[in-house]
């Protein structure tokens, strides 16, 4: 198992992978990349430091029986069962989750893609090629918390978010999280609430893997929330 992340060339396919993808905040859509921008020069000025690029993660898992992106995004219908989802959780306020619009998603999707991938920086990045690992990852996923999403409820220093699910997953998958550092320059807040909830957590035993079903892999390029 592999506890360092490394770049890998394009030719590399082996049976098993799990690959962490670097992508820019609000890539694909002006509003959130507008959003965070404003969001990162105010925490920069508080912080006393420059304004960095913020990134948001995603990971794509091959097993012999397919590959899997995982990735968190909001709900754009009801239709989840074809996108894998695994999970969801409020954006902003418990409350408003009771509306589609103010809720997110955490997708384990077989044969799905990651619609801002041409974007992505310093990826993919090898995080794994081991069996036990990969299908670890695909059995942890759906365990994840689902806190309110931009926000500090389980008190890990940071708000959880798109960073946060990511981390936690890997750490729970036993790959050291707290070692990987987004692309040269920039930050990806949450990652650090995902590393330290994970850490909390008694490890378990390794169970036996159950690969999902095959879903269908549409191309959901909509705009979303991170």
């Amino acid at each position: 198992m592999a506890t360092e992340a490394e770049d890998i060339p394009a030719e590399a396919d082996p049976p098993f992978a799990v690959d962490l993808y670097w992508l820019p905040l609000g890539a694909g859509g002006h509003f959130v990349r507008l959003n965070g921008r404003a969001y990162e020069a105010i925490a920069a000025r508080i912080g006393r430091r420059p304004a960095r690029n913020l990134y948001h993660s995603a990971l794509q898992v091959r097993v012999p029986e397919g590959e899997f992106v995982i990735e968190q995004a909001p709900v754009p219908d009801l239709r989840g069962d074809e996108r894998g989802v695994v999970a969801q959780g409020p954006v902003g306020a418990r409350w408003a989750g009771t509306l589609r619009i103010f809720r997110y998603e955490v997708r384990l999707w077989r044969g799905g893609s990651i619609p801002d991938v041409a974007e992505a920086v310093e990826s993919p990045r090898r995080l794994s090629d081991d069996a036990r690992t990969s299908r670890r990852v695909l059995e942890v996923v759906g365990r994840v918390p689902t806190p309110v999403w931009g926000r500090d409820e389980l008190a890990a220093g940071e708000m959880w978010n798109s960073n946060s699910i990511i981390a936690w997953t890997l750490a729970r998958s036993g790959i050291d999280a707290a070692s990987i550092e987004p692309p040269a320059g920039g930050r990806a807040p949450g990652w650090r609430a995902g590393v330290a909830v994970a850490g909390r957590q008694a490890t378990e035993p390794g169970d036996s893997v159950a690969v999902p079903a095959v879903t269908p892999a549409g191309d959901d390029r909509g705009e979303r929330t991170r």
